[in-house]
């Protein structure tokens, strides 16, 4: 009897064995969590935020715990219990006040709810040295007197105590960012928008070193205000039928050639100028080009920079836009050639512009040569000054062949008779780069 009982001890015992087997093989999964910290910079201070990520898919995150620690001392920044069921986090933290500049070490681990290590769980890790910096950067501006005309571009040449991480010249929304050029020396080109209220614009120099410790001071500034010209574009029957075709696939519910227009000229216009803000990031921290850019050969202008428009239509106004850049009409089809050299960041159709390329030609300098009836070049290509990119065309809003040419700076549209200029150049470039 006694031995009966021995064996259904045992086997109860082997069955609950088992069961506890079974269940840690389920709850001790041995999968550490992902762990990742932002940004990844060895210099810190005040306003630098940073980003726990971290991921446990198998049991889920269980704590997280976050110090700092500085000559022997370690401080508690985040330490926290998650709710059960946590699978993912993102945490943001900041250095407290209480830690000075200075070497300091980061910290950083998570724990999920894995049963594994006798009930500790799995745990990741990141740790980190860096060094504490709340010191604002010392810069000084370089160039002398700014004179920008409205619609125009200026340059500003400035210097620095350390490596910046981020500086520019604020102008009202616009911000156009400077570039290292020399050891210790900065770059910014920069413009007036055109239709800035010139008297009320106070631009800044801003800048921030690696820590993110920002300074903004003035300059002196000589803005000139200039009038610019409005002009009366009559939209025919004739040119809404032959051009709108291009733009069906944009607006498919459209089926009145005028109303199509209307969005094109409005909605496609500004998603295009946008889409060009954009492409001014696509630059190199260096100077590509020199000398004047090239202007179209025997070439007449057409329409001017920032020309108002009041679009008519049945002897009523549609619309009213403005004209960005300089429209040169020469012989039909004429080879055009690169004002500068440069590298081609775009080269394709796009919208209004019809066929576009676009140059960079560094620092954030930019030109725009649209409705090509040809394109000779290719995106990543690197082109020669004069060197023939494409024909003159009509495509996009063009009314007959001839080639809108463009100035940019950061992506926004510029004057660009003054890059013609080389007067200009060496007043307002060339000499404050010397």
């Amino acid at each position: 009897m006694s031995s009966r009982i021995s064996y259904a001890f045992f086997f109860v015992f082997l069955l609950l064995a088992g069961a506890l087997g079974a269940l840690y093989y389920v709850k001790g999964e041995w999968n550490p969590p992902t762990l990742s910290v932002t940004p990844d910079q060895s210099t810190a201070g005040a306003s630098t935020v940073f980003t726990v990520t971290a991921a446990d898919a198998d049991s889920g995150l269980r704590l997280l715990h976050v110090t700092a620690t500085q000559n022997g001392n370690t401080i508690d920044i985040v330490k926290k219990d998650l709710p059960e069921g946590t699978r993912d986090l993102t945490e943001t933290f900041s250095l407290p006040k209480s830690i000075s500049n200075g070497a300091v070490t980061l910290a950083v681990t998570v724990k999920d709810a894995s049963w594994h290590r006798l009930g500790h769980g799995n745990r990741a890790d990141f740790k980190r040295d860096m060094t504490v910096d709340s010191k604002p950067p010392v810069v000084s501006v370089l160039s002398g007197q700014h004179n920008v005309n409205q619609g125009g571009t200026g340059l500003l040449v400035y210097s620095t105590d350390e490596e910046l991480g981020k500086s520019g010249v604020r102008m009202g929304k616009h911000f156009f960012p400077g570039y290292p050029y020399q050891p210790g020396k900065y770059l910014c080109f920069f413009a007036i928008p055109y239709n800035a209220d010139v008297k009320a614009l106070t631009p800044a120099l801003v800048a921030s070193d690696l820590a993110g410790n920002e300074v903004s001071i003035g300059f002196f500034f000589n803005p000139r205000v200039k009038a610019f010209k409005h002009d009366s574009i009559n939209v025919s029957d004739n040119f809404l039928q032959s051009k709108m075709g291009q733009f069906t696939q944009y607006y498919p519910d459209q089926t009145q050639p005028i109303d199509i227009f209307l969005k094109v000229n409005s909605e496609l216009r500004a998603k295009n100028v946008g889409y060009l803000l954009q492409l001014g990031r696509d630059t190199v921290p260096q100077k590509l080009w020199d000398g004047p850019f090239i202007r179209l050969p025997n070439s007449a202008p057409m329409a001017g920079f920032a020309d108002n428009r009041t679009y008519m239509h049945g002897g009523q106004a549609v619309d009213n836009q403005t004209h960005l850049g300089v429209d040169l009409a020469s012989l039909a089809a004429s080879p055009v050639p690169a004002g500068n050299t440069g590298r081609v960041v775009l080269a394709e159709f796009m919208g209004i512009y019809g066929n576009v390329v676009v140059l960079d030609h560094g620092f954030g300098v930019q030109s725009l040569y649209s409705h090509l009836s040809e394109i000779h070049v290719h995106k990543g290509e690197t082109v020669q000054r004069g060197q023939i990119i494409g024909k003159t065309g009509a495509t996009g809003m063009a009314g007959g062949d001839h080639l809108h040419f463009g100035m940019l700076v950061s992506g926004l549209e510029v004057q660009p008779i003054e890059w013609w200029d080389p007067h200009w150049i060496k007043d307002n470039i060339t000499s404050k780069l010397q």
